[in-house]
């Protein structure tokens, strides 16, 4: 695990680091995709959270995109658990 500085918010279960080359997915979030209803608020909620902010990142796995799945925490509060709200 390391802590990495958000840099880009993608959608609300994926971002990017200024320490990666691929960007970081969620592990076991599901929000809604673009063009989605829900997709605008999930988003805005992960910016709010972790935007600009430095997290630590502990990969599971990896998807066929090359990004990380990753349970992620800002400070103590778990990123996953508090955007699991925002599921499909």
């Amino acid at each position: 695990m390391r802590k990495e500085k958000v840099t880009e918010v993608i959608d609300g279960d994926t971002f990017r680091t200024n320490r990666r080359k691929h960007p970081v997915r969620l592990a076991n979030v599901d929000t809604p995709e673009k063009r989605e209803k829900g997709y605008q608020k999930a988003k805005d909620v992960l910016k709010k959270l972790i935007l600009g902010e430095y997290v630590t990142v502990e990969t599971k796995a990896r998807d066929k995109y090359g990004r990380a799945v990753a349970n992620v925490k800002a400070g103590r509060k778990s990123v996953n658990r508090h955007m699991r709200d925002y599921r499909k």
